[in-house]
């Protein structure tokens, strides 16, 4: 489950479109204070508002970033997964081994 979010989706997104219609373009510290955010919180929605509209190459966009956690979650699966077959195989060649001594 992933951590609450300091600052509400309208409040970022309502930040993010007043820079970008802005001009000319403020300072992001004076705006982040009027607006009661973090300046380095304001810095990265407007970075990351731009790498979804296809401004910057330099960050994933917010689809690429989902695509990329789930699948990071499918491969930790598939991993848990492996080890499990792993462990089974070995419990049953154990089991089927005939050169092995039964007491």
């Amino acid at each position: 489950m992933p951590a609450p979010r300091k600052y509400p989706l309208e409040l970022r997104e309502r930040a993010v479109r007043m820079y970008r219609t802005a001009e000319p373009k403020p300072v992001i510290r004076r705006m982040a204070e009027e607006l009661g955010v973090h300046p380095e919180a304001l810095r990265g929605w407007i970075r990351q508002a731009e790498a979804d509209a296809g401004e910057r190459d330099d960050l994933l966009t917010t689809a690429e970033k989902e695509e990329l956690a789930a699948l990071r979650k499918e491969n930790a699966q598939l991993k848990r997964a492996n080890e499990i077959l792993k462990a089974a195989s070995a419990f049953f060649a154990q089991e089927l081994d005939t050169t092995r001594r039964r007491y």
